[in-house]
């Protein structure tokens, strides 16, 4: 996708936001979840079955926000949108900007930034978080997102090992929410070709082919502190395919990835507002450049929802 369509895509559907949606807030406090880092409703790190906004059945409404993660060696800062439909359908995109710092300069590219386009959609197929709380029944939700990397003077080592600069997730996901004992409970199948959930690219064929879709799961746990304070925790497997090609490349276990990992905690002082803070280790990232350090950091979001 180019940046123009996007930049069109995304302030389309602020001044959605700004003309006010017509959801009535009928949904409880943060059964919504909040805005994930690729624009879809649920936790900071993965999707949720959840449809992102305030809308109940028979509304239309958005949500919009704005995040900044910050770890050791990089730095990512990501906004964007979504529109919920009937509390079924969920249109979202989301534009990630993840600053290289040290990396960049070591590879021979200084302030290199790596910026992904993200634009997904989401489908209830299944059951309903809220009022089947009560029942085992969990609400179930399919969904897709199309990832384009923007180009950049990385472009040249990408097509060395082989990596394309765009591909498509595919996810389901399952959650179940407990009312009456404030937990909430979220497992996601993820099928991707992404490295670092596409930031360096989709797959590789240098030293042999790691072209093919896998499976990752990825899950969530959350707890209802209060009526507008919740805390969990994230964990999110992450392919890594692109270790070979490195290997192939004479750089070791130099491109190596590792799982992704969150603790947060969100507060929703009213229904138009959220704020999530939270601890993340998103592993080792290009640990050739970095002395193999985890990348562990913050990562903080504010979300407004109609």
């Amino acid at each position: 996708m180019n940046k123009k369509l996007a930049a069109s895509l995304l302030a389309a559907s602020t001044a959605f936001l700004c003309a006010g949606a017509q959801a009535k807030t009928g949904k409880l406090l943060l059964t919504g979840g909040v805005s994930s880092i690729d624009g879809a409703a649920g936790g900071g790190l993965t999707p949720w079955a959840v449809i992102g906004s305030n809308a109940t059945d028979d509304e239309v409404g958005g949500s919009a926000y704005v995040t900044t993660v910050g770890t050791r060696d990089y730095g990512l800062n990501i906004y964007g949108a979504a529109v919920g439909i009937h509390d079924r359908y969920e249109l979202s995109i989301a534009q990630q900007d993840f600053n290289t710092r040290d990396t960049g300069a070591a590879l021979g590219l200084p302030g290199l930034h790596l910026k992904q386009t993200i634009v997904g959609a989401k489908v209830r197929v299944l059951g309903d978080a809220v009022l089947d709380s009560d029942t085992w029944v969990p609400q179930v939700a399919v969904g897709v997102q199309y990832k384009t990397l923007g180009s950049t003077g990385l472009d040249g080592t990408l097509d060395a090992l082989g990596a394309k600069r765009s591909g498509t997730d595919f996810y389901v996901s399952a959650t179940k929410l407990l009312l009456g004992q404030g937990l909430l409970v979220n497992g996601t199948l993820r099928a991707t070709k992404g490295n670092q959930n596409g930031l360096l690219g989709y797959g590789a064929t240098l030293g042999g082919n790691e072209n093919r879709y896998s499976l990752q799961p990825e899950f969530s746990v959350a707890y209802l502190l209060s009526k507008n304070v919740v805390v969990g925790a994230e964990y999110r497997f992450m392919r890594n395919k692109l270790e070979q090609a490195g290997s192939a490349a004479g750089l070791g276990n130099g491109l190596r990835s590792g799982d992704w990992k969150d603790l947060f905690i969100a507060w929703a002082p009213n229904k138009h507002v959220s704020l999530t803070l939270a601890y993340v280790d998103l592993g080792v990232i290009v640990p050739a450049t970095t002395a193999s350090r985890k990348q562990t950091g913050y990562y903080l979001s504010a979300q407004i929802a109609f």
